[in-house]
């Protein structure tokens, strides 16, 4: 079975390149470990630089379904307050509804979708890649496109330096619908609240819903042996976090959990195997757009593939285009975020912030300036 792209992994990056390539007549197939629609650990909060990129390629679901998020607040363990708009703003719509959305939209572009289906081994031989899947079948393509997110099975196998490392952190994410709060919480408003060692993401999604999203660390679940006693004890010193948790319901039977999350930097080659979205390089949390700049990888990645594909320039100068736009828009935001991080979880100096910003208020246009990109 052959094909001119391989795409391993089906969340924003992959179906996003799945998309553009299909459209520019190349024959692409796509293995995802998951059957759709499905939840992933994300803070589904997607910054605007995203729409007139998303809207060109016909996905108007986020005019359908997705809330517009223009304000933005800060709050340290003690309940220290920052509020802030948005300039660019953003939107919120829950990962479950828009990769369905893209996945079916890649298959009536024509691309090839295997759901349930792990990559468990890739082979380079000379001007081709064979793939070897958990089905047992046996696939043959020019290019691989890795986009399977932030950590897994297949890291190790392509001995890629950060997966010896260990992480301390560990994401959860809930669904909510929220009551009566004490703290109002606009409808507009996407929220950051830290505790001690971990901060939480909050802002409403579709259909009335919340997505409350929060890093912590393995010690931190350690001393309060489940998720549930880690929210209560630890998450809840924070009054406004205590207010939503008291004060929703969980719509989740049980939440979604990852473990070993990694801001280390990445590589974006294993050989001649591209990588893009979260297995190229992971934004901290706290920085979002996450989302976006997974989409935005995609775009740059498919754009110089398609000009290989079509004879225009080599395989060496469309890798060398990727790396230097890909250094260009996100090396930066990613160092940034790693060095904000500092900042966010630690009582003392996420307290510092907070209240620096009342006295110097040009720090919170730099905080928000910096976590986002330009409009692409």
């Amino acid at each position: 079975m052959q094909y001119e792209v391989a795409i391993i992994g089906g969340g924003l990056a992959g179906l996003t390149n799945a998309i553009l390539l299909a459209n520019a007549g190349k024959k692409v197939i796509l293995f995802e470990k998951n059957q759709y629609p499905f939840h992933r650990v994300c803070g589904e909060y997607i910054s605007n630089e995203t729409l007139p990129f998303l809207k060109s390629i016909g996905i108007d679901i986020i005019e359908e379904k997705s809330v517009t998020l223009t304000q933005f607040r800060l709050t340290s363990p003690k309940g220290s307050t920052l509020e802030m708009p948005l300039d660019l703003g953003g939107f919120g719509i829950s990962r479950y509804e828009l990769d369905y959305f893209l996945m079916q939209l890649a298959k009536r572009k024509g691309v090839e979708i295997l759901e349930k289906t792990n990559i468990i081994n890739i082979k380079e031989e000379k001007d081709v890649f064979l793939l070897e899947s958990s089905l047992h079948l046996q696939f043959q393509s020019k290019v691989v496109i890795a986009a399977y997110g932030k950590r897994a099975n297949l890291d190790q196998t392509l001995n890629r330096k950060f997966f010896y490392q260990r992480s301390p952190y560990v994401g959860v994410k809930h669904h909510l619908k929220v009551k009566n709060l004490k703290y109002e919480h606009p409808k507009e408003m996407i929220a950051l609240h830290n505790f001690s060692y971990g901060y939480a993401g909050f802002s409403r999604i579709e259909d009335d819903k919340y997505c409350f999203c929060y890093l912590t660390s393995r010690d931190n679940l350690k001393k309060t042996n489940d998720i549930q006693h880690l929210e209560s004890e630890i998450l809840s010193k924070n009054p406004y976090i205590k207010d939503i948790l008291e004060n929703s319901e969980f719509i989740f039977d049980k939440p979604k959990v990852i473990n070993e999350i990694t801001f280390a930097p990445k590589t974006l080659f294993e050989g001649n195997l591209l990588m893009c979205g979260d297995t190229a390089g992971m934004i901290t949390p706290l920085c979002g757009n996450g989302m976006a700049m997974a989409i935005h990888s995609a775009k740059i990645l498919s754009q110089n593939l398609i000009l290989y594909l079509d004879k225009k320039i080599s395989f060496e100068q469309c890798k060398q285009n990727y790396l230097l736009e890909w250094n260009k828009n996100f090396k930066q935001r990613l160092k940034i975020g790693r060095n904000i991080q500092r900042f966010f979880g630690n009582p003392f100096l996420s307290e510092l912030l907070v209240q620096s910003t009342k006295i110097l208020p040009f720090i919170k246009k730099i905080l928000v300036k910096q976590s986002h990109g330009k409009v692409f």
